[in-house]
């Protein structure tokens, strides 16, 4: 089932929090559709366990032949495990980091990312969306080397990736949170783990204060809205983190 995070003037954002819950195996992970005019991209399509409803929510709002971009924040399974079925229904273009780009064609079968992977770089890029775009902005190591978070000035939301990561289902996911206490101890221990260093989050803090935020959404986990927004910005600047919490203790040969 989607959720309507925006719907204004023929502009719509859909999440998917629910696709990856059967069993209970897989970790929980949203998709996103952004819909605008008679086209569309999908952010973070996923595995194959999200592709039928994400590819059936897209054919509500327009053919698949008009989808105009793959957008991948970086090259992990649960990103874009799906691509080999995507590549068969449409025939939009793949956005990923440069770092990746040579990596793509391995979660497909041979040629059908031929000319279709356009390798985002290290500074970022606009990508067109219609008559609008989305800011592609740099966010290496959070916690892939090559990673980039997704801005839609339109709807203004930040589409993060594993950056405001809470674990849960997709019932939590669900559920904007507008205050970060509640989700702290569903995203603490992942943050710590997951994130490379304090002075790349300080880095991203800096940068995203630039931008007029109302939502910021991970790639796992609650949406985050209202006061959470600033709340999470402020955690995430004295957050120790990755290599900040490693010494020799944790390089020894196995006894």
């Amino acid at each position: 089932m989607s959720i309507e995070l925006y719907a204004r003037n023929g502009h719509r954002v859909l999440m998917f929090s629910d696709l990856t819950d059967e069993g209970g195996e897989a970790v929980q992970s949203n998709q996103f559709l952004l819909v605008h005019g008679d086209t569309g991209a999908v952010i973070d399509p996923g595995g194959n366990l999200a592709y039928n409803e994400l590819y059936l929510g897209m054919t509500r709002f327009f053919a698949p032949s008009k989808l105009s971009a793959l957008i991948a924040s970086h090259a992990d399974p649960d990103i874009i495990a799906s691509l080999d079925r995507w590549t068969t229904t449409t025939q939009a273009p793949i956005y990923i980091s440069r770092l990746w780009e040579r990596f793509v064609p391995h979660f497909c079968k041979p040629g059908k990312t031929a000319g279709r992977v356009i390798g985002i770089p290290d500074a970022g890029m606009r990508i067109p969306l219609g008559r609008s775009e989305l800011l592609a902005l740099p966010a290496h190591f959070m916690h892939a080397e090559g990673n980039f978070q997704f801005y839609d000035p339109v709807s203004r939301i930040l589409f993060s990736g594993d950056l405001g990561v809470s674990l849960g289902d997709g019932r939590q996911a669900a559920q904007t949170a507008t205050a970060l206490a509640p989700l702290l101890p569903r995203m603490e221990g992942f943050h710590r783990r997951y994130m490379v260093a304090n002075k790349v989050l300080r880095l991203w803090a800096d940068m995203v204060q630039t931008l007029p935020i109302d939502m910021i959404v991970p790639q796992h986990g609650a949406p985050l809205a209202g006061a959470a927004i600033g709340e999470f910005i402020a955690w995430v600047r004295g957050l120790q983190c990755g290599i900040d919490l490693v010494g020799p203790k944790d390089y020894r040969v196995p006894a």
